[in-house]
């Protein structure tokens, strides 16, 4: 149900639509597929980029400042995560633009300059507080139907969801939301670009519900721990997969666990 793409040239912008250059940070990996996608867009206020990627690439770093111009408007984040944000602080410095993010952004080294609430509109986009993935994300939506989603949806595979900022009710309850919506092309945060969304987001869920009823057959059978019930459930074998899934069984158990539908007796989760 995935997609995939060729390994992307780096440190290059490439007009993947009118208005919205795509540079693909050199961070590649088991979490982020070919590397974190930084979007340069177009706006009535001027180009903002969404974004801008993790610190470590210098490289990505400058492709960045070259494509922005000399005054870019604003930089646009879709979480707090460091693949996303790492860089911002030093972008900001470098440019002075102002840093807008989601008013749940978390409160520790780094201040926003603006934040930003569901259903704003900023820079003619329409911002989608979207928390499951991570408690403060945000989508960016524009009038065209484009719909910049950072990790809510990605083409290339299905987001973690890791508590406890990782949210599994809340993560079901966004995609639901995006369903029923017509946005008609997703631009994700790693990853090919998206047509036709809404059937892929349908899948998504499913297989999001397919997990949960797997997890509640195997508590149906014996209570257990999250590491066992992840290693009957997904069955990876790769250490690092297998965390990933660890913390979607930790954040589904989480939910059905405010659904009265399990109990957690120390590392043991059972059904009610």
């Amino acid at each position: 149900m995935f997609f995939s793409e060729p390994e992307p040239c780096r440190a290059k912008e490439v007009e993947l639509a009118p208005g919205i250059l795509r540079i693909v940070a050199n961070n590649p990996g088991k979490m982020t597929y070919h590397g974190t996608n930084s979007y340069i867009i177009d706006t009535p206020d001027g180009r903002f980029i969404i974004d801008p990627g993790p610190a470590e690439d210098s490289a990505h770093f400058e492709a960045i400042i070259e494509n922005l111009g000399a005054k870019p408007s604003g930089i646009l984040l879709t979480h707090h995560h460091s693949d996303h944000f790492g860089v911002v602080p030093a972008l900001r410095a470098r440019t002075d633009a102002p840093v807008y993010a989601s008013r749940a952004f978390p409160d520790d080294a780094f201040r926003p300059d603006r934040f930003l609430e569901d259903g704003q509109v900023i820079a003619g986009l329409t911002v989608l507080h979207t928390p499951g993935h991570a408690s403060d994300h945000l989508c960016f939506a524009r009038p065209d139907g484009v719909l910049f989603t950072g990790d809510h949806v990605m083409s290339w595979n299905s987001s973690i969801v890791s508590p406890p900022d990782g949210n599994m009710h809340d993560y079901c309850a966004q995609l639901q939301r995006l369903i029923e919506r017509d946005d008609r092309i997703y631009f994700p945060g790693h990853g090919p670009i998206l047509r036709d969304p809404q059937p892929y987001v349908k899948r998504l869920l499913s297989n999001r519900m397919r997990r949960e009823a797997e997890i509640l057959a195997h508590l149906s059978n014996t209570p257990d721990s999250v590491q066992n019930i992840a290693a009957s459930v997904y069955q990876k074998t790769d250490p690092h997969i297998a965390m990933a899934a660890g913390r979607n069984v930790a954040a589904h158990l989480e939910k059905l666990l405010s659904e009265s539908r399990v109990v957690q007796d120390g590392e043991v989760w059972k059904l009610t």
